[in-house]
């Protein structure tokens, strides 16, 4: 293999999919990206044997062949390299040279045949919509993702689809993210796949707000997205996610009104006294106001009064603060809802005039 790029072109596709390389490998392969040239394109591949990351990039075409080279080394090289400059890649019996300008860099190389290819979906339903679309669905519910819960399948998000709307749906148990667009999808029947945790923070990575169609092909096991000149291909977690439709409440007859940036900011100036391991605020409603409320073991207490619109009878309730930051950060609107049974049930939040998007948060004894 030998070809000629110029650097900002092959930086361009090496980003794209370096995320997907794992610092620790259990396979010496899986440290390296698959560059193959053919006609005037190199095709940039790299694996985690879950997810597969691949990019292409224009280039001069010298000679044909493929090559496995160290990802991040080789990344480390053409970042640090000037703007604009020519690059020239050539394979050797088990090295690459790079050189560029005055710039010489010799790579060990494994065999192409010895990296692992996960092949493209067949067989399955496609839908398609908007990238600003498919980022705002996962900007608004990814953060509730479970980290390494036992329950894998709380690891991962929810994609549920049918023909007129498009669901994503997180929660790591202790509280729920739900958002969703309704419009034509172009499916012809309802799917869904649970997204492993890296999946789709790659995907929500190279997603831009832009308002060019993607196309997303869900197969059996495996699910495939198109953005470009990138294609990304996942397994899906094979498991059961929870009845999240139950899991949402309705009809909380204490309707709290509050502007979404005062008590935003109220929230995380109490946070800072709250208790560093279970992170509780009380919240203590009464007409027109809540009170906030947070200590720790130090014996330090915060107390903030915020005006809300509320004019149901007095209530006591505690969350955790983070989730409930992490609620009114994904929201985007001025005014947001925080509907209420009692002091034993979920929370509810939404954006006032839009429930679209629901974040569901259990109730904490404090």
């Amino acid at each position: 293999m030998k070809i000629q790029v110029g650097r900002n072109e092959l930086l361009t596709a090496l980003q794209a999919v370096v995320g997907v390389v794992e610092r620790r490998q259990t396979l010496p392969v899986l440290a390296n990206f698959l560059l193959e040239a053919k006609e005037d394109e190199l095709i940039v591949t790299g694996t985690d044997l879950e997810m597969e990351l691949i990019a292409r990039a224009t280039v001069q075409n010298l000679s044909p062949g493929k090559v496995t080279v160290p990802a991040r080394k080789l990344f480390d090289i053409c970042r640090g390299l000037p703007e604009g400059a020519e690059i020239t890649l050539e394979s050797g019996a088990d090295r690459v040279t790079l050189k560029s300008g005055k710039s010489r860099f010799s790579l060990s190389a494994l065999k192409a045949d010895e990296f692992p290819a996960m092949g493209a979906v067949t067989g399955g339903r496609a839908l398609v919509l908007k990238r600003t679309e498919l980022k705002g669905l996962l900007e608004k519910t990814q953060f509730a993702m479970a980290q390494q819960d036992v329950r894998y399948y709380l690891n991962g998000l929810l994609i549920d689809g049918n023909a007129k709307r498009l669901r994503a749906v997180a929660t790591d148990g202790h509280r729920l993210a739900f958002s969703e667009h309704v419009g034509d999808t172009g499916l012809t029947e309802s799917v869904q796949a649970i997204l492993p945790r890296k999946s789709v923070l790659e995907l929500s990575r190279l997603l831009d707000n832009s308002d060019a169609e993607i196309r997303l092909v869900i197969g059996q096991g495996q699910v495939q997205i198109d953005i470009d000149v990138v294609r990304l291909t996942t397994k899906t977690i094979d498991g059961r996610f929870p009845d999240y439709e139950r899991v949402i409440p309705e009809h909380g007859d204490k309707r709290v009104v509050a502007d979404r940036e005062i008590l935003r900011k109220s929230l995380a100036r109490t946070a800072i006294l709250s208790n560093e391991k279970f992170r509780g605020v009380r919240l203590q409603l009464s007409e027109g106001s809540l009170k906030l409320q947070t200590h720790n073991p130090e014996h330090e207490e915060a107390e903030e009064e915020v005006e809300v619109g509320y004019a149901g009878g007095a209530l006591e309730i505690g969350f955790n603060v983070n989730y409930l930051l992490d609620a009114l950060g994904a929201i985007p609107g001025a005014e947001i809802v925080l509907e209420l049974k009692n002091s034993d049930s979920s929370g509810l939040v939404y954006q006032s005039g839009d429930p679209s998007s629901k974040y569901v948060i259990m109730p904490m004894r404090l």
